[in-house]
């Protein structure tokens, strides 16, 4: 089967290692780890590989995080990929930093890439991989928060917290959401 892994993030030197990214940096360790390139195309980077029996398309949205549904809703039709082949990747301020959860399914929770992806796939029944950044910001700077770098103590984690979400996304592929859920989400 074919999957669409879709990493949100925003395009740009001045977004690389905020937060807010944090979908990019988990795409960008799949491909790294199999000896994938990505390549400037439509709506997008995109890299494709196969893990064992599947074959992976993996997407970093150049819509900027507010239109990610454009370049995932594009790559959907024109790969032929259906619905539960798709895997989303971002960050989530409900989640402490580093807690990863795969769901099948939920609201967009304020997450403006995420309601997008609902409003032009008008559904919310799709796989993501919530990463959590954590929510330590005063009130009203949430945009200021989520656009912000990583603290050196959370720079520190970071590697390994990207590395098991590039794993679960791979299980994702391999073995389905309910056993990557049971699997992952306890760690």
């Amino acid at each position: 089967m074919k999957y669409l892994i879709a990493g949100l993030g925003n395009i740009g030197p001045e977004y690389w290692g905020t937060r807010h990214n944090i979908g990019f940096r988990v795409v960008n360790a799949l491909a790294e780890e199999t000896g994938a390139n990505f390549a400037e195309e439509r709506y997008g980077a995109v890299a494709r590989l196969r893990v064992k029996n599947a074959e992976l398309l993996l997407l970093k949205p150049n819509t900027f995080m507010n239109l990610s549904g454009h370049a995932v809703r594009y790559w959907l039709q024109k790969e032929h990929i259906p619905l539960e082949g798709l895997l989303v990747v971002a960050d989530d301020l409900s989640l402490p930093f580093g807690s990863l959860r795969l769901k099948p399914k939920g609201s967009h929770a304020g997450h403006n890439g995420l309601r997008n992806l609902e409003e032009l796939l008008e559904t919310s029944s799709y796989c993501r991989l919530r990463f959590g950044i954590g929510n330590d910001f005063p009130r009203g700077r949430q945009v200021d928060y989520v656009l912000s770098l990583f603290t050196p103590g959370e720079l520190e984690q970071l590697p390994e917290r990207v590395k098991l979400a590039a794993e679960m996304a791979k299980s994702f592929c391999l073995a389905g959401a309910d056993i990557t859920m049971n699997l992952f989400n306890h760690k």
